[in-house]
């Protein structure tokens, strides 16, 4: 009677909680148990694992063998297990010392040849297995990404021989090189391809220097999406905690997660998309779109062609920061810490207070289409400015002073002075935050109530307009809020809808 344990690790969302391989072997008739709670895939692997044993010249013991995947209440899936299920049968036969797994995390599917194929989730594995203390085995292919995790032995496996050869001490492996992993990220668009837009630049610096959520409104052709698209290159560059957050969400959401590494994601999704596309879900809960743009940007560009019911689940995570999606047996918290960039038309025409006239758009007809945006999530977005048709200029050349490297000194300018004073951006801040970093005096907290009150701005909004004031201020490199930020704050709030 022979038992051999192997570790690996499941997929739960961007987590990756531990799953420990048993493999007992007895005397009696030949056969092969697998428990666990495995789902098809997982059940499917003993037919997988026995070919790759036999077709990589190795023996597959005649024995009754049971393999336990613990733990049994934990739902396994997928390929990944395929690889420490065979290294436990081997261990348990001799073919391979049992000793040389115990600090060794294994993950990998087998084709029926025994190569060692890559599977998903890589990343959140490896930053487990480091933080555990133990060598990671993957596919060569999943290599790299498991490298991005820093201090952890990588070992890269082309099939199942190589790896038996390895335990034996007879072809040692050696760890896998991650030098030059780090790839030259790709140039932002400059914000000086902008013609003109001088306020809607503004706003954009001040939306970036905060993490505002940002509303742009006006006729078709403005450049909102141009503007938009901006707004990356503004942001400060993602420091090794966020871009490693930023690559594990891709790992599981079956991206690559070395494109474009360590830039902030920019995700713009069709107003087609259905609620699930946004926040997440299905049966085997997968990221959505606010999840793929955590610690970077999502641009919903025609807002009001979202479906309402779409919009409104965008309400928790734009206060949280993260999605919690529900299901019979499990709930699956997925990070959801992303900048909310949105343009729309003023009209469903487009062309409402647009100097051409073109507008043909009713009042009623109107109303309808604004209705389509709740008074609640517009609440949530902190800047909201109309973005007028500026004068055709074809030879437009860019102007000094107003290119995406300038911005971008003074955002991080910003952002630094709010991580010395409080930890987070200013649209970050919790209520005991507010009240000690967003002070005005006496009289200027006088003249604001009373303007709150003639626009008819909700509480959330104020304190929302407060913290823009606190921006304006870190931009200026005040210590306190004046009345011309509070004043400039303002002109970014309509009145209640």
């Amino acid at each position: 009677m022979s038992l051999a344990i192997v570790h690996s690790r499941a997929q739960v969302g961007v987590g990756a909680p531990a799953v420990t391989v048993e493999a007992h072997l007895a005397n009696g008739l030949p056969a092969l148990t697998l428990v666990g709670l495995p789902e098809a895939s997982v059940k499917e692997s003993k037919d997988r694992v026995r070919s790759a044993i036999l077709n990589s010249g190795l023996e597959f013991p005649a024995r009754r063998i049971t393999l336990n995947l613990a733990p049994a209440d934990l739902p396994k899936d997928g390929g990944r297990f395929d690889l420490a299920i065979a290294l436990g049968i081997l261990a348990g036969s001799g073919q391979i010392p049992a000793i040389t797994l115990d600090n060794v995390e294994c993950l990998g599917e087998l084709a029926l040849s025994g190569a060692v194929r890559p599977v998903q989730g890589v990343l959140p594995a490896a930053l487990a297995a480091r933080d555990a203390g133990r060598t990671l085995i993957v596919p060569r292919d999943n290599a790299e990404e498991a490298a991005l995790a820093s201090n952890l032995t990588v070992i890269a496996a082309d099939d199942l021989m190589q790896l038996v050869s390895h335990f034996n001490g007879r072809n040692p492996i050696s760890p896998f090189n991650a030098n030059g992993l780090l790839l030259v990220s790709k140039p932002y668009p400059d914000l000086s391809e902008v013609q003109g837009q001088v306020a809607a630049k503004r706003a954009l610096l001040v939306a970036a220097a905060g993490a505002h959520n940002l509303l742009f409104s006006g006729p078709p052709g403005t450049g909102k999406t141009l503007l938009a698209s901006r707004l990356p290159g503004l942001l400060p560059p993602l420091d090794e905690r966020e871009a490693l957050e930023v690559a594990a969400i891709q790992s599981v959401a079956s991206h690559v997660p070395l494109k474009n590494w360590p830039q902030r994601p920019f995700r713009h999704p069709h107003h087609s998309a259905s609620g699930a596309a946004l926040v997440g879900g299905g049966s085997r809960p997968q990221p959505g779109e606010i999840t793929l743009a955590h610690h970077g940007v999502l641009f919903l560009d025609e807002l009001p062609e979202f479906d309402r019911k779409v919009l409104e689940v965008l309400r928790e995570p734009l206060e949280s920061g993260e999605i919690v999606i529900a299901r019979a047996r499990d709930k699956i918290r997925f990070p959801a810490r992303f900048q909310l960039v949105a343009a729309m038309n003023p009209c469903p025409c487009g062309y409402l207070g647009d100097p051409s006239g073109k507008c043909q758009c009713g009042s009623d007809q109107i109303q309808r289409y604004r209705n389509k945006l709740s008074g609640p999530l517009l609440d949530r977005i902190d800047l909201h400015l109309t973005v007028a048709r500026e004068a055709t200029a074809l030879s437009h050349e860019p102007q000094a002073g107003e290119n995406t490297a300038s911005a971008a000194t003074k955002v991080a300018e910003a952002r630094e002075l709010q991580n010395r004073r409080q930890g987070c951006a200013n649209a970050f801040l919790d209520l005991p935050g507010l009240r000690e970093h967003c002070r005005l005096s006496g009289e200027d907290e006088r003249w604001l109530e009373t303007a709150c009150e003639r626009l008819t701005l909700s509480l959330r909004a104020a304190h929302r307009l407060l913290k823009v004031a606190r921006t304006l201020a870190d931009l200026e490199q005040a210590k306190d809020i004046e009345r011309a930020h509070v004043a400039e704050a303002l002109q970014y709030r309509p009145s209640a809808q």
